[in-house]
């Protein structure tokens, strides 16, 4: 008998994308995708339930199929779909992981969960290192949306891993995820034709590819291969970093440096708008940034990531085309402008560039 995997978020590209990929692996028999909505993508083989994980049915789901798998990719920043309220979102993330858990937990036949999470837990303040660390404790609480919902959900997750020590618990803290068909807040940040920036900082960001975020979740789900461990949490991000005004640089997307209360209204307007998802947790991002070592991941877990960080952000970027300025021109202006103002190392955005000419 192979494994049975159940899938939460199977309404989310990633989460489809996930589901059809799983039916490849060998050791699986079956596939039970869950969603509170019918999926807009094809699921392969896969057995779709619609259910809301925020109720007790999904303990009838796990039941009724004898899963032994838990993959929990229910856990993210936005609702799917436009229009989706804040509140449904967070009650998704932190309720229905509370009505999972305590599913798994009854389930004789769970053996196996794993939980997609994020560096976001980590928080961002000026006060925080450069570098962060599985063990790291930030040195403020998130204080709100997805970072603060999934520093609950992790709680949640450390619980039951206490109560249900003969599951095999893997939590994933993944960086940024962007590729082509990223549809996170940040990717839509990025898609904007001039992006605002916070006045003074630029900050250093990581990312993880798509494609490796779904690989590294198919290698939790497995047995560990030997010498590796894929039980515990993890960080995961390509190798490397990348400014701020680098990626805007790649896009050939101009920026506008503003005070944080004009950031402020800026990300207000733009949600009224519809445009992206600016939210107090991604101005924290974008001011002072975020870095995590994934050593972790490569000695213990045994995963090593296809793309770097650089690697992953130029397929998103040639999947978003051309910004208003050639990336070229953009990178040539820029450092011109730097040598003129005999900048040690500061990064001076295009907008001033253009300010300059004018």
């Amino acid at each position: 008998m192979g494994k049975v995997v159940l899938v939460t978020g199977a309404a989310r590209q990633l989460g489809g994308r996930f589901v059809r990929r799983i039916q490849r692996d060998p050791d699986v028999e079956r596939v039970i995708a869950v969603d509170a909505v019918t999926p807009p993508h094809r699921l392969g083989s896969a057995e779709f339930v619609r259910t809301d994980i925020r109720q007790s049915a999904i303990a009838r789901v796990l039941a009724e199929h004898a899963v032994d798998t838990v993959v929990h990719l229910a856990v993210t920043g936005s609702a799917a779909g436009a229009g989706g309220a804040r509140s449904a979102v967070k009650e998704t993330n932190v309720i229905g992981t509370m009505q999972l858990l305590g599913a798994c937990q009854k389930s004789p036949t769970v053996r196996r969960l794993v939980v997609k999470s994020s560096t976001s837990v980590y928080g961002g303040t000026s006060r925080d290192p450069a570098v962060f660390t599985e063990t790291t404790e930030p040195k403020a609480l998130p204080a709100g949306g997805f970072a603060k919902d999934a520093a609950e959900v992790e709680g949640y997750v450390r619980g039951f891993a206490r109560r249900r020590p003969d599951v095999a618990v893997c939590v994933l803290r993944f960086a940024n995820i962007l590729g082509p068909f990223a549809d996170s807040a940040l990717a839509e940040y990025f898609s904007i034709p001039v992006m605002p920036t916070v006045l003074g900082y630029d900050p250093r960001l990581q990312f993880v590819h798509e494609d490796d975020v779904l690989e590294v979740l198919g290698l939790a789900a497995r047995e560990p291969r030997r010498g590796t461990l894929n039980s515990g949490t993890f960080n995961i991000a390509g190798d490397g970093v990348l400014l701020l005004s680098q990626c805007s640089r790649r896009l050939g997307r101009p920026t506008v440096p503003l005070l944080l209360p004009a950031l402020t209204w800026v990300g207000s307007a733009l949600r009224a708008v519809g445009v992206t998802e600016f939210s107090a947790e991604q101005m924290k991002l974008l001011t002072h940034g975020r870095v995590v070592e994934t050593s972790q991941m490569r000695e213990v877990l045994g995963f090593e990531p296809l793309y770097t960080t650089a690697e992953t952000f130029s397929d998103f970027a040639r999947s978003r085309g051309s910004g208003l300025l050639p990336p070229e021109r953009v990178g040539r202006a820029v450092d011109r402008m730097a040598a003129m103002l005999g900048a040690d190392g500061l990064d001076v955005d295009a907008d001033a560039v253009e300010g300059a000419k004018r």
